[in-house]
C-alpha cells in the first residue's frame, strides 16, 4: 500500500480516481526551513523532505512505498505558493490573466524495504526523485471575474491560487504536458515507478 505524505484532498482524489490503494499520513514538515533559488529543485526538496519524515515514523519492515509531493507556480519568474489572503489572491490574477505560468510539482516515492522508525534511506530501500512541469495557459479574465472567483475561497487552498479540478478549471485556457500534475500529482510518472 502506498503511504502519501500529504495533506491534500485533491493528491487523495487522484488517487481514488487512479483506483491505487493508499493511506494518507501528513509529513508534518516545516516547509519554510527548506529553500531552494531553483523552484523546480526546491518542490523536489520539499517531496522529499516529506516522504522522509513519515518513512522515519514507520515501524520496522514495514516495507510501504512512501510518496511526497509539493507544488507552487513560476509566473513571470516569481514563485506563487498559497495566496495569503484574498487581496494577493486577487493581485495575482490580475497578473497571471491572459499569461503562461509553469506548475512544477515535486514527487519523492522512497520505497523503504525493512526500514524502521529512525531509519535514513535506507540500503534495502530505493528512492526516486524528479520533477514535473506543466505550461498553463490563464483565460483573459476581467475583474469581476477575478473577484468572483477569489470570494470563492477557492484560490486560497491551492499553490499557485487556482485548483483545475475545481471553479479554477474554467479559467484555464490551454495545458501543455501533464493534466494530473496541475492537480497535484502526475499519475503517469507515479504508474510508472509502482510498475518498475
Amino acid at each position: 500500500m502506498l503511504v502519501l505524505a500529504s495533506a491534500s484532498p485533491a493528491r487523495r482524489r487522484l488517487l481514488q480516481q487512479a483506483a491505487i490503494p493508499h493511506r494518507v499520513q501528513v509529513s508534518g514538515v516545516d516547509e519554510g526551513a527548506i529553500t531552494a533559488a531553483d523552484p523546480s529543485e526546491l518542490v523536489r526538496l520539499l517531496a522529499q523532505a516529506k516522504a522522509q519524515a513519515v518513512v522515519d515514523t514507520l515501524e520496522p519492515g514495514a516495507g510501504q512505498n512512501v510518496l511526497g509531493c509539493d507544488s507552487l507556480l513560476v509566473f513571470a519568474g516569481e514563485v506563487f505558493g498559497k495566496p495569503a489572503d484574498p487581496r494577493e489572491a486577487t493581485r495575482r490574477w490580475q497578473r497571471m490573466a491572459g499569461g503562461w505560468g509553469e506548475l512544477h510539482t515535486g514527487h519523492c516515492l522512497l520505497k523503504p524495504a525493512g526500514a524502521g522508525v529512525g531509519t535514513r534511506l535506507p540500503q534495502a530501500g530505493a528512492i526516486q526523485l524528479e520533477t514535473v512541469t506543466t505550461r498553463v495557459q490563464f483565460a483573459a479574465l476581467t475583474t469581476s471575474e477575478i473577484e468572483a472567483y477569489v470570494a470563492t475561497g477557492e484560490p486560497l487552498q491551492c499553490a499557485g491560487g487556482f485548483a483545475l479540478e475545481g471553479m479554477g478549471g474554467q479559467m484555464v485556457e490551454r495545458i501543455e504536458g501533464c493534466f494530473s500534475n496541475v492537480i497535484g500529482l502526475s499519475l503517469p510518472l507515479l504508474r510508472r515507478w509502482l510498475a518498475a
